[in-house]
């Protein structure tokens, strides 16, 4: 009581000093190990980091610019040596992943991105990303951090694919795919799973499909454009219906997957009688080529504008075709990419991938 009491008199009186612990808050460690430490008093001057508003779009095998600038408030003067850290975060902004940290031009690159990021610094205060042979999974959004002693200022820019998102069923029937088999065969077709925002994308762009698929997040959803009973019921508005996550080792479903521009080309090859599915994989060797997945028609008929209405084998054993001006006995009078599913019979065409 005595204590409190003459700690309150001092705080009445105005005479006491503030509580010091030992450290400011932009008080730095030098690099020498000596333990002189060096205090670094606040100048007054703002850290601001700013990159783009509006998201910058690419495409699969293509090279790309995240920028990424920062200044002082006020200016101070010439450039100071700062640490400069990338990152892409998940869409909840829960986890990150390292990209690339600098300093100076020092740099070290991780994961996936060794050997494909580095700075660009054409201008004073540049610290903006560029990543060579942008890959599927580069689509997301990414964080540029500048830490400048203990100011540490950061902002965010989103990189989005131009691709398309297809549905996928296995030869085996519907809702046969765990979650980690999804993945699979996403990436069999050429493609990956898809992510919310390229599904929504999809559903603008007149994606309508009433069976349920496994996203990259682990979630299951199926979007709808035009409402019905078997599809939520018909009085539920359009739109992306969830299901939200589910188990992804013991819940099956279809698979959403999204597959992006391609560096090569899809091409049909026929013959007078057709192919069997081991003869019309031999015709593409022959070609110097390859029999083309899934993901590498929707790709062309979406990017390239690929209209065939000659149905043709597939890498996964299906039977499609893509038609971009609907016409007579060319199916549905919407363009599109058409499917004969798994025969386990029968002679077609086939269509063939090759890289340019």
């Amino acid at each position: 009581p005595l204590l409190l009491k003459a700690t309150l008199l001092r705080l009445a009186s105005g005479s006491y000093r503030p509580f010091y612990n030992g450290f400011y808050y932009n008080h730095i460690m030098n690099d020498n190990g000596d333990g002189q430490d060096k205090v670094d008093y606040f100048n007054g001057a703002k850290l601001v980091v700013e990159t783009s508003k509006d998201p910058v779009y690419s495409y699969s095998g293509a090279n790309v610019t995240l920028p990424c600038h920062y200044h002082y408030e006020p200016d101070m003067g010439p450039k100071r040596k700062i640490r400069i850290k990338w990152s892409k975060l998940r869409d909840d902004y829960t986890k990150e992943q390292d990209v690339m940290v600098a300093i100076g031009k020092t740099y070290m690159a991780f994961g996936d991105f060794k050997g494909r990021v580095h700075l660009r610094q054409a201008s004073r205060h540049e610290a903006s990303l560029v990543i060579s042979d942008v890959r599927l999974k580069d689509d997301g959004k990414y964080r540029c951090e500048v830490i400048d002693g203990l100011e540490d200022e950061s902002d965010v820019v989103d990189l989005w694919l131009q691709g398309i998102v297809f549905p996928y069923q296995p030869p085996r029937g519907q809702y046969r795919l765990n979650f980690h088999e999804a993945e699979q065969v996403c990436q069999d077709q050429g493609a990956i799973l898809a992510n919310f925002n390229q599904l929504f994308q999809a559903w603008s762009e007149g994606l309508d499909w009433c069976n349920a698929g496994w996203l990259a997040d682990g979630t299951v959803q199926y979007p709808i454009r035009l409402p019905r009973k078997p599809c939520g019921g018909v009085h539920l508005a359009p739109g992306i219906r969830s299901y939200g996550p589910r188990h992804r080792h013991l819940h099956r479903f279809d698979a959403f997957c999204f597959s992006s521009a391609l560096k090569g080309e899809v091409f049909y090859l026929d013959r007078l009688a057709g192919m069997t599915l081991e003869e019309a994989k031999q015709s593409c060797q022959d070609a110097g080529a390859e029999i083309a997945r899934v993901g590498q028609l929707y790709s062309a008929w979406k990017f390239l504008g690929l209209d065939r209405c000659n149905a043709g084998w597939l890498a996964d054993g299906s039977v499609r075709y893509p038609i971009v001006t609907p016409r007579a006995n060319c199916g549905l009078a919407e363009p599109g990419v058409r499917s004969f599913g798994f025969p386990s019979k029968g002679r077609f065409g086939v269509f063939c991938y090759k890289e340019r």
